[in-house]
């Protein structure tokens, strides 16, 4: 049966019988998860409408828009994506001024010679929300990576309006080093593609002018905090994986230090520190897998405020890390049936948080559950 029938099957007998929201438990109360969007091929990211409606990407290459109401549409006019690996359809991101622009943008896995690389585009969402128009490419990554591995792919708007953009290494280790080379950074773009002013490598000769900063090794989940300053989370290899505070300019060190080692086994690098490069605010050995980024501001868990909800693709959980003067400690690992493999993590406008779990094929609501 086809992918298409088979989410409007779910949605019909979610909007039919009503989601069922399963009793779950937190250390700071009991909750409630229900499912608001089932049936999915490898979700990968959520993105909310101004309308009460929202927008998943699969990876395989399809966008689709979910309406308040639960109806749900396949969109056309997405690119086409080299669904290789960890390659496909990425993240979404609506901006601020939708409602003025209704632009949305999409990072994804573009065909460049015999690879692919990471880019990020922008079209137009229709009145009915069935079409992207008008889309088109508006960065792609430097060429010269293969492989199916280490996209980053994040979309963070700024508070200035500039995009941050996440990139992989591609599993190219060195060439997380090479200004020369978009491969292992975090990139600030303007909404048309080009470097956003004020950038640091801007009058550098042969650095790209994106880059914000590098060193990254695939930083899969990024977000502002209430201050507007850009974190993101980031794969280690065995051991090691990472949060980082962004400072432009910096470097981030990977793969001259790490708090992990190789997949054989093997030491990386020069060892946990090097003068000129920056340590994590927190890392977690063994590895999670981070994957979605929460800095959670609502009102629906206050006990939640200020704290960093990170996804984890290995374990199927949600790592709450709560942040002090004194840096970060992890102080719970949420995991429910719903958070297997959690690719992303949002915060709706109400409060609520989302999770997207890729082995569901779902996408879960959470929310506060009424004392009995």
């Amino acid at each position: 049966m086809c992918t298409d029938r088979l989410v409007l099957m779910a949605m019909l007998a979610l909007a039919a019988g009503g989601a069922v929201a399963e009793p779950r438990h937190t250390a700071g109360g009991p909750v409630e998860v229900a499912p608001v969007a089932v049936g999915l091929d490898t979700p990968w990211s959520v993105a909310f409408l101004p309308s009460g409606g929202f927008l998943v990407t699969e990876r395989p290459g399809r966008l689709r828009h979910f309406a308040a109401s639960g109806e749900s549409v396949e969109v056309a006019g997405v690119p086409e994506v080299v669904a290789k690996g960890q390659g496909g359809l990425l993240d979404v991101l609506v901006p601020r001024d939708f409602a003025a622009s209704r632009e949305v943008f999409l990072s994804y896995a573009s065909a460049q010679g015999g690879g692919a690389g990471t880019a990020v585009g922008v079209g137009r969402l229709s009145p009915d929300g069935a079409r992207l128009e008008g889309f088109h490419t508006i960065f792609e990554m430097t060429p010269g990576s293969s492989g199916g591995r280490h996209f980053g792919s994040r979309i963070v708007e700024g508070r200035d309006g500039a995009l941050y953009v996440t990139v992989g290494e591609r599993g190219d280790r060195p060439s997380a080093q090479d200004l020369g080379r978009h491969n292992g950074s975090v990139l600030r773009i303007a909404r048309d593609g080009s470097a956003a002013p004020g950038n640091p490598f801007a009058a550098n000769p042969g650095a790209q002018p994106e880059i914000w900063s590098y060193g990254h090794r695939n930083p899969q989940g990024a977000a502002l905090d209430a201050q507007g300053a850009l974190w993101v989370v980031e794969h280690g290899a065995r051991g090691g994986d990472e949060v980082n505070r962004i400072v432009p300019g910096a470097n981030y060190g990977w793969p001259v230090i790490s708090y992990g080692r190789h997949y054989s086994g093997a030491k990386i690098g020069e060892g946990t520190g090097k003068t000129g490069m920056e340590q994590p605010a927190f890392y977690w050995d063994p590895s999670i897998a981070p994957s979605g980024l929460v800095i959670y501001e609502g009102e629906m868990f206050p006990e939640w405020r200020g704290d960093f909800l990170v996804g984890s693709l290995k374990f199927g959980l949600i790592s709450r890390l709560e942040r002090s003067a004194d840096g970060f400690r992890e102080v719970e690992r949420i995991e429910w049936p719903e958070t297997a493999r959690t690719r992303d993590l949002r915060q709706a406008p109400d409060g609520s948080l989302w999770i997207v779990s890729e082995d569901n094929g779902a996408i879960y609501r959470v929310t506060p559950r009424a004392a009995e």
